[in-house]
């Protein structure tokens, strides 16, 4: 919380004490338009001072509605465990895993290919949570570098993974990826 005032731009991402996250969606005369996730779209001063500023994007910059769509769904990411829908490749659907163990007195283990799916694609929105948190926490920047350094390679790891995505947009990408 700064003394000084901020000048938001649209697509500024700030926490409200009382309408939680949120983004500026429009910049009028003497307030902004801010679309918050739990209470909708409210109008601030711009005079007001007693929210964090979690993102500052510069007033003057012009914003296209695909970059203003693109910060809110970020906005949304960062601060909800809603998981997006991402298709199961078709040749999968149906399917089933089967796990055996190397023990033949122990049962075997059969589990829907879909039921996996769901739990690999939560892991990578929690995942994507963390890294967002991690990115407007106050830990320095080397600190922030050496954590994502970590999620990069969690990545990497799921990679085995991306052949249950039907689309290439979905899947996991670790360090060569990137």
């Amino acid at each position: 919380m700064s003394e000084e005032k901020t000048l938001l731009g649209v697509g500024s991402r700030v926490i409200h004490p009382e309408y939680g996250p949120g983004v500026v969606i429009g910049v009028h005369q003497v307030a902004y338009e801010l679309s918050f996730i739990d209470t909708g779209i409210k109008m601030v001063g711009k005079n007001y001072s007693n929210w964090e500023v979690v993102e500052q994007i510069e007033q003057s910059r012009t914003v296209s509605f695909n970059e203003l769509e693109k910060s809110l769904i970020k906005v949304l990411r960062s601060f909800s465990d809603i998981s997006e829908v991402v298709p199961l490749a078709d040749k999968w659907k149906g399917g089933t895993m089967e796990f055996k163990s190397g023990d033949s007195e122990l049962k075997g283990k059969e589990i829907p290919i879909d039921v996996f799916f769901k739990k690999i694609i939560m892991v990578r929105d929690r995942l994507r949570v963390m890294e967002q948190r991690i990115n407007s926490s106050n830990l320095t920047e080397e600190e922030k570098v050496n954590l994502q350094q970590y999620l990069t390679r969690i990545y990497g790891s799921l990679t085995t993974f991306n052949v249950l995505f039907k689309n290439k947009d979905d899947h996991f990408v670790g360090e060569r990826g990137k």
